[in-house]
């Protein structure tokens, strides 16, 4: 990561300069993983600027990106009030929350038990549902779908759905993934939207599963997500 000592001496701010270096920095696109963040800073209330950052080679891999992210992904924020006061530039949606959750207070249990029961499930969105989904769309809507062999995308169709029977399972008799609404929840909610998206949700059996369905209209239909969905605009 490169060492900085302001928003200002980054090199990302050289192509996203910020207009208010006081305040966290977020750098983004609407996709699922970035509405998470944007959803999160909606919900905590706290003071950011946010910068967009498309998905094409020319943002995601130029130089001052990759010297926030070198993954080359969005979102990734910079806090000029990090710990210790000093700055920290943070990439990957899943850590970015957590940070923001121990940050404000909010979203996130101090109780040790359910805080590590809200962590499982978050790292079950960044280690399941995220990238299955992801796969989905690519293999059923996008260019993977040219591939005449049909197994890749019936092997993420019968993932997907397992995964919504997981969530099934656990959201039966609940309002919310953990006992209250939580960081499992923003990260979740976003990648179920994906679906409509990607035009799969026939194919997975929305309509089957009354426990997500009902927990996924709670979810988004709080200001704060509904916000986050044009956060950063789209250019």
């Amino acid at each position: 990561m490169t060492a900085f000592t302001s928003v200002t001496d980054h090199p990302v701010n050289a192509r996203w300069p910020a207009k208010t270096p006081d305040v966290l920095q977020l750098y983004s696109f609407p996709t699922p993983n970035g509405v998470k963040v944007s959803a999160m800073l909606e919900e905590t209330g706290l003071p950011y600027e946010a910068h967009t950052v498309t998905l094409a080679d020319a943002d995601v891999k130029s130089p001052e990106f990759l010297a926030l992210n070198p993954n080359n992904k969005i979102p990734a924020i910079i806090d000029p009030d990090g710990p210790g006061g000093k700055p920290l530039a943070l990439f990957e949606s899943g850590a970015i929350l957590i940070y923001l959750a121990e940050k404000t207070g909010q979203f996130l249990s101090p109780d040790p038990a359910t805080r590590y029961e809200t962590l499982q499930w978050v790292m079950f969105q960044m280690g399941g549902v995220g990238p299955m989904f992801g796969q989905l769309g690519f293999f059923y809507a996008f260019a993977g779908k040219e591939i005449e062999d049909k197994r890749p995308v019936a092997r993420y169709i019968g993932e997907t759905k397992r995964l919504l029977d997981v969530l099934e399972t656990r959201l039966t008799g609940r309002d919310y993934i953990v006992d209250d609404y939580s960081i499992a929840d923003i990260c979740t909610a976003p990648w179920l939207r994906s679906l409509d998206f990607y035009g799969a949700k026939e194919v997975v059996g929305w309509g089957t599963r009354p426990a997500v369905e009902g927990w996924f209209d709670r979810v988004m239909s709080r200001p704060a997500l509904q916000a986050a969905l044009n956060i950063p605009p789209r250019p």
